[in-house]
């Protein structure tokens, strides 16, 4: 009998240095690809909390680039990007900050990334 699959694939990437924010943030940038980042901090309750709700955004809208950024971790991109509490997540295109939104209202930021992608979205006939 087969073991169960105990963790399906994350869509939503790990930054954990600045060399892979760079690196993500070049290639997506160059391909024209929409961004969608999530400052978080291990000891903010509402951060960790938005985890889950993070993933299935990145589920939802397979067009986009999902990343992660644990302040604490990687905070040279924190203050390059400006970000100054947590949770703030960041709507990016083109190499430029669309939308930022502070704190954790899952239904807001569903909303606003729901209208980012379709303001993105290109149709091909």
């Amino acid at each position: 009998m087969e073991a169960p699959e105990q963790h399906n694939k994350s869509r939503v990437v790990k930054i954990d240095s600045v060399e892979s924010w760079d690196f993500y943030f070049n290639q997506a940038t160059n391909q024209g690809c929409p961004i969608v980042v999530h400052f978080t901090a291990s000891w903010c309750i509402p951060s960790v909390t938005m985890n889950p709700y993070f993933e299935e955004l990145a589920s939802a809208f397979q067009d986009a680039l999902f990343l992660t950024v644990d302040v604490d971790d990687v905070k040279e991109v924190a203050t390059r990007m400006e970000v100054k509490a947590m949770p703030t997540f960041l709507l990016m295109k083109g190499g430029t900050v669309v939308e930022k939104l502070v704190g954790a209202n899952p239904e807001e930021i569903r909303k606003r990334t729901d209208a980012f992608m379709q303001s993105n979205r290109v149709y091909v006939a």
